[in-house]
């Protein structure tokens, strides 16, 4: 305390009050610190019913207010990156930093993982508007549009009901890319998971139902109404001159069948419609390029625009990318995508998405989500080192969570694949821990799935091995004893406490990582759906696009819902 108000203390509280508004000016006399929160703007947002009251709108406003109150419109960023680990639990990033620290010879839990050294970090809250623990359909529609809705739906407002192909017509939100396409900048999707997966998806695609990946897919009523499949939705797009790099699987979808897959001689289209979508492309982009494999990629350098399918279904896991030697990892293709869109002087938004990250959750398997996690942590270097923090934002997150658990006490370096050896209790211990019947446990489980030990119509009694198509499960006769058994295997399927033919997803929050312009204002907790918004308003080109359709409030800030129509190409 300064020796005026020590004294003052002691005088009363008329000289303690006069040190008091003394000590107050001189804190604000005191120059900024360079590290200290970007100033906010306040924007009013309607106080509701949660959750009678909701719709499309106040969503856009009350995610523009989270992001201007923490500053997001100071940003000055040229070019957006939006990374997303789809199903990367907290459980998940902190098993897989630890793993990546164990692989290159150190106890693990001191590694950091690519983002793990961003400066800014937050946490999500993924709820969709219908439910508690959400799916990818409804969270990714969130990030990239700015507004929460229901789970399943892509990019359509929670007015619309699931599957009304009707309803979801009526109510179409704005991407993030369709803006971007629309200011004149160039974007890019990368994925590990098929082009018409819920994630990259929703980038592109307005449907009320997620699995309308292909017109085989829709419904007669729907295709009666107007709704079209999601893979016509990427070729037929309205918004600028399309996606500039789109990587992903899927090329089932793409083709009719009675076309023979280019990489597998007993596999065929499925579309019935007669259309081939590459070759559609292909006509709208002459000086384009179509590859399936890697050697196609590199062989297209300098080209633009770029559409690459290089699976006929999703890409494999990063572990099982060695059996097919022509298919690119996503450090690859997250290096040509960025190298490609370099090249556009109005900056580019580009997503990426570890897609099978989701996938190895769902299968039980650890191994093959904790892999492709680091796998993603390569691609997020990789794009950490090809741009620069001042006009690149680079966002990590994920869309939601899993139930894998990091359990027990191991000691400091165990194998975090492994049998937990330390103890079950908080005094200690050094040999295998045991459970109360004296068998020994894994650190890692799942809250449900299909490693559940009892016998199923698929494997015996006991440790199930990966992949575990089950239909039907019988009750487990007391946990296996997993002494002799290899739980650090890649096929080992973690210990799951109920049965479950896939895994479910989890409701608790996920990350937020940041670097880059605008990247200070990712703090504190904030509702998913504010992200859209920390990027837009920290792009200045996506934001003055937003208020030239008149959509700004009058310090600039986006508050207004857009309307898709108005942004298409004239």
């Amino acid at each position: 305390m300064h020796r005026s108000c020590r004294s003052a203390a002691h005088r009363g509280r008329t000289a303690a009050a006069s040190c008091l508004a003394f000590l107050l000016a001189s804190c604000a006399a005191q120059p900024a610190r360079d590290d200290a929160p970007a100033a906010g703007i306040r924007v009013d947002v309607p106080q509701i019913r949660h959750p009678d009251d909701e719709n499309a709108a106040w969503w856009f406003r009350d995610g523009a207010a989270q992001a201007a109150e923490r500053g997001a419109m100071r940003g000055r960023a040229k070019n957006v990156i939006l990374f997303i680990g789809d199903g990367m639990s907290l459980t998940t990033v902190a098993a897989a930093r630890i793993l990546q620290g164990q692989r290159n010879g150190g106890p693990g839990e001191n590694n950091r993982l690519s983002w793990e050294r961003f400066p800014a970090t937050a946490f999500s809250k993924t709820y969709n508007t219908d439910a508690q623990t959400p799916d990818s359909a409804g969270t990714m529609t969130a990030m990239i549009t700015g507004v929460k809705t229901r789970a399943g739906m892509l990019s359509v407002g929670q007015s619309a009901p699931r599957k009304d192909c009707a309803a979801g017509l009526q109510a179409p939100l704005l991407s993030a890319l369709e803006l971007a396409e629309s200011a004149g900048m160039a974007t890019g999707i990368v994925t590990t998971a098929r082009l018409t997966h819920a994630t990259p998806g929703a980038t592109y695609a307005h449907t009320p139902e997620r699995n309308w990946e292909g017109d085989t897919e829709l419904s007669d009523e729907a295709r009666a109404q107007g709704c079209a499949d999601i893979a016509r939705q990427l070729i037929e797009t309205p918004f600028g001159d399309g996606p500039e790099v789109a990587y992903g699987g899927g090329r089932e979808y793409f083709t009719t069948a009675e076309e023979r897959d280019p990489e597998y001689d007993d596999k065929v289209g499925s579309r019935l419609d007669g259309r081939n979508l590459v070759a559609e492309w292909q006509a709208k982009h002459p000086g384009g390029a179509y590859v399936w494999n890697r050697g196609q990629l590199n062989a297209a350098h300098g080209k633009l625009p770029v559409l690459g399918l290089f699976e006929y279904d999703h890409l494999h896991f990063d572990y099982d990318r060695k059996d097919d030697p022509g298919e690119p990892s996503l450090t690859e293709l997250t290096r040509d995508a960025i190298q490609r869109l370099q090249a556009s002087p109005d900056g580019y938004f580009l997503m990426i998405e570890g897609g099978r990250i989701d996938h190895a959750n769902h299968y039980g398997n650890a191994y093959r989500a904790l892999t492709d996690t680091i796998a993603m942590s390569d691609a997020v270097q990789a794009a950490t080192e090809l741009t620069s923090a001042d006009d690149t934002l680079i966002l990590v997150t994920a869309d939601h969570s899993h139930t894998l658990t990091f359990v027990g006490y191991p000691q400091r370096g165990n194998p975090i694949l492994g049998k937990v050896r330390g103890s079950s209790g908080e005094d200690g211990g050094g040999g295998l821990a045991t459970d109360a019947t004296g068998l020994p446990y894994a650190t890692l489980s799942y809250a449900n799935g299909p490693g559940y030990t009892g016998a199923s119509s698929s494997q015996p009694a006991g440790p199930k091995k990966f992949l575990h198509n089950a239909k039907e499960y019988e009750s487990a006769n007391g946990r296996p004893n997993l002494t002799d058994v290899d739980t650090e295997h890649p096929d080992y399927l973690q210990e799951s406490t109920l049965p479950l033919a896939s895994e479910s997803h989890g409701g608790d929050d996920v990350g937020i990582w940041a670097r880059g312009p605008g990247s200070d204002a990712v703090r504190g907790s904030v509702e998913q759906n504010t992200i859209f918004h920390f990027m837009v308003q920290a792009t200045p080109r996506l934001r003055e696009r937003l208020c030239a359709a008149k959509l700004c409030d009058a310090s600039g800030v986006p508050v207004g819902l857009p309307k898709p129509d108005e942004f298409k190409n004239r």
